[in-house]
């Protein structure tokens, strides 16, 4: 090979090598508009709307057709269809709905582009949403069936919730059921209401009780609920057996009523006798 073939093919080699050619392999991509920003950011309050916009660069020989659509938080484009012409970007503004019932703090969401090949890029956006942070629910319908305890959670706060539970119920005759505080499967976000289940297989068959639900989480959330309760077999007597039970029933009921009275008395009876009462009259004289 000559001297000048060997510089010709020295001077080929180089500027291939200076060619972007690998870029347009690689294909189109998407990114935030301006600024060589790897993930988008956005701050504000719950309720507002936030404005940005994404690119998609088709750096390709031949046009692409793209979808855009986004997971974690709700994000309306101006164009979720979008064409690009070979060697072009195309930028499609877009707004981050920030939902009322938002938890402050950071969160994450996805934008995603597809092509009709299903060839997928995407880019994080990280929200931040201010405002206090603040831990509260409420147990709400509690009732007894038979067999389970039904009640319902709801997070009146600003935060998620992973609540814990604990159970107690008391008969004439004393505790029933005491089951400590353990943590609920359930994730509560903010706003948000839970009908929960808690099962009771071995329910007394006969007895008037009392039950206690108390709920907790992290940041101080707490509240506790009552209800009343009274088991009787009614169906499993009929005719003077059913008149009998019934009768049964209402004598334990009675016998719960007067022990809770005779309780109260004694308490009442306590107090008196470490602190004797005493009462001062008015006179009605001014100063």
């Amino acid at each position: 090979m000559s001297s000048t073939a060997r510089v010709l093919c020295l001077s080929l080699l180089a500027l291939l090598a200076a060619t972007p050619t690998a870029t347009a392999a690689e294909g189109w991509t998407v990114a935030p508009t301006g600024g060589g920003r790897p993930t988008f950011y956005a701050e504000g309050e719950p309720g507002t709307p936030l404005q940005d916009t994404v690119s998609v660069t088709n750096p390709t020989t031949h046009p692409v057709t793209v979808r855009l659509h986004a997971t974690g938080i709700p994000i309306t484009f101006a164009d979720t269809g979008v064409r690009v012409p070979a060697r072009t970007r195309a930028d499609i503004p877009f707004t981050v709905n920030v939902p009322t019932t938002a938890a402050p703090g950071d969160h994450t969401a996805t934008i995603v582009a597809r092509d009709a090949s299903g060839r997928e890029a995407t880019v994080r956006l990280q929200l931040r949403v201010s405002g206090p942070k603040l831990s509260a629910l409420t147990v709400e319908h509690v009732a007894v069936h038979g067999n389970r305890i039904t009640y319902e959670l709801v997070n009146r706060g600003t935060t998620p919730l992973t609540p814990k539970l604990a159970v107690h119920a008391t008969g004439v005759f004393g505790t029933l059921l005491d089951r400590t505080p353990r943590t609920l499967p359930v994730q509560l976000p903010p706003g948000q209401r839970l009908k929960l289940t808690e099962p009771w297989p071995d329910h007394p068959t006969l007895d008037a009780v009392d039950v206690h639900l108390t709920v907790t989480a992290t940041g101080g959330a707490h509240d506790t609920a009552n209800v009343s309760a009274r088991f009787a077999p009614w169906g499993a007597v009929a005719g003077a057996g059913g008149a009998l039970t019934a009768g049964t029933a209402l004598l334990l009921v009675r016998l719960r009523l007067r022990l809770r009275l005779r309780r109260r008395r004694t308490d009442e009876d306590d107090v008196k006798a470490e602190h004797p009462y005493t009462q001062t009259e008015l006179t009605g004289a001014g100063m």
